[in-house]
Order: structure tokens, then sequence, then C-alpha cells
């Protein structure tokens, strides 16, 4: 009899043909079909129309807010996960259990939920609303309030994706290092960093491609100020609900393409992880 790891690997050709076409029939139909019908719904009118639909005022304004956001919460995100992270990895300490499930808090909650409580602590009736009102402080239904939801929904991804590198890696390295002489700066850039630099990236990847496709959380605390406090997702559906479908979509292939923009380069990195381990593997495989 053939070993069970053997035959593992060789499934009668009907059934590795019929899951393989089970999954692209369930591709092409929730993920292919959408997206192309959402370019042939932009494009439906001409592209003078599409134009105009992205560079009309309350447009542009939404896309500003869009990226100013994901701007401003992808860096402290950034922070943040790299903190924990080395935090959670490199030491130990009481509560450790209690911030790993604060991390994940955001999986767990509904954004809308989030939002709720964004205002019950800075609206108008909130805790600190009285006291932001009296300093004319606005943080609900203005841009830090839509900042601030941002980073909530967005904070886990930078964290998750280097804690488990990190614990994996263990302390051996930079350990060698302190003993060497190095500062903690030089630990941190020569040593640590270097180490954990594709799983930063492909954080911060995905950190930026949900801050820039929240909807319920930034919906919550915007107040649908249009061309104020109004992202791309809230635009989206203003225009929808107002019959534009042409400009909707319009909108909405933009945030489409970001979305395949970083696909690309979430592929990218993914290649050039194999890339540096089959080189590190043949390195390795010539010094035995």
């Amino acid at each position: 009899m053939k070993p069970r790891s053997d035959a593992a690997h060789h499934d009668p050709a009907l059934l590795r043909y019929g899951l393989i076409l089970v999954a692209l029939l369930f591709l092409g139909l929730f993920v292919v079909l959408p997206l192309i019908a959402v370019f042939a719904q932009a494009l439906e009118k001409g592209w003078g129309a599409y134009w105009a639909a992205i560079t009309e005022p309350d447009a542009l304004s939404s896309i500003r807010l869009t990226l100013l956001a994901a701007g401003i919460a992808v860096p402290l995100n950034v922070v943040f996960g790299l903190a924990a992270a080395w935090a959670i990895a490199e030491f130990q300490f009481r509560g450790k259990n209690v911030l790993i499930t604060l991390i994940d808090l955001p999986f767990a909650v509904s954004p809308v939920i989030a939002g709720l409580i964004y205002v019950l602590m800075f609206g108008a009736q909130g805790w600190f609303g009285p006291w932001l009102n009296q300093r004319d402080i606005k943080i609900i239904f203005a841009v830090p309030g839509i900042v601030l939801a941002t980073v909530f929904v967005t904070f886990p991804f930078v964290a998750r994706e280097l804690i488990p590198l990190m614990q994996a890696q263990g302390t051996e390295e930079e350990e060698a290092a302190l003993v060497l002489g190095a500062s903690g700066w030089q630990l941190f850039w020569r040593v640590t960093l270097p180490n954990i630099k594709w799983s930063l990236l492909y954080g911060v990847i995905l950190c930026a491609a949900r801050a820039m496709g929240e909807f319920g959380a930034v919906s919550v605390v915007s107040g649908h100020i249009r061309g104020e406090t109004n992202t791309m997702p809230l635009h989206v559906e203003i225009l929808y609900n107002e019959y534009n479908f042409a400009a909707a979509f319009a909108v909405a292939s933009l945030l489409a393409l970001l979305a395949l923009v970083t696909l690309g380069a979430k592929r990218l990195l993914e290649w050039k992880v194999r890339q540096d381990y089959s080189s590190l593997t043949a390195v390795e495989g010539a010094e035995g």
C-alpha cells in the first residue's frame, strides 16, 4: 500500500477538476461578475460622464477625505502594531492575554457599534460632549471622528501580522546584538526591522485597504455632510439613493481600482517573500 501522504497527491482526476470547477464558478459568480458589472455601469454613459462624476467637487472631497483618513490611520496603526507586537513577543507581563484580546476586539465588534461608542463618548450629549462644546472642539460629524473610527476598525491588522512572526523568531538575535553593544535604535533598525519587513508591509497593505473601504463606523460618526464628511463609500451610498447610478458606480469603480491595486501589491509582496525564501534556502544548501 502507498503511504497516506503519497496517496494524498493522487486524488481522482474527477475530484480534482470538480473542485477546481466549483472554485472557479464561485469566484466568477461572486467576485468577477460583480467587478465587471461595476465598471460596465460606471462607463454606461461614456467616458465623459464618467470623468464628470469622479471630478465633481463632492466626489473630489470624498476622495481627499478617504485618503486623509487612511493616511492618518495607517501610520498610527503601524506604530501601535510594532509596539504591541514587540511587547507581546519579547516580554512577559501581567495582562498580556488581555492585551491580545483587546487587539482582536475590532474583529468581534460590529463597526456600527464602534461608531455608536464614539458618539456616546464625544457627541453633543456624550460623556465629553459638553466639555468639547465649551472649547469649540468638534469630533463627531467632523474629520477627527472619521479618523478615530477608521483607526479603531483597522488597528488589529499590523499587530496581527507581526505577533506570530516575532514570537516564532524568538529573541536570540536581539540578545546577541545587545551583548555586542547595540543600542535600542540599532537593535530595532538593524536586527528587528529587517526580519519583519515583509510582514509589516503586508499588514500595512491590509490596513490601508480596510481604511479606504470602511463604511459602518464612519457612517455613524460622519453625519453625511456632503462635501465635508463623506468618504468615498458614503458618497457612493448617497448617489445611489438619489438614483444617480452612473455617478455612484463611477466612484465605486475607483474603490474597486484601489482594491485591485492593493491585491496586486499583496501578490507582489508574496512573490518577493517566496523569492527571498528560495534564495535563503539555496544559500543554506550550498553551505551545507
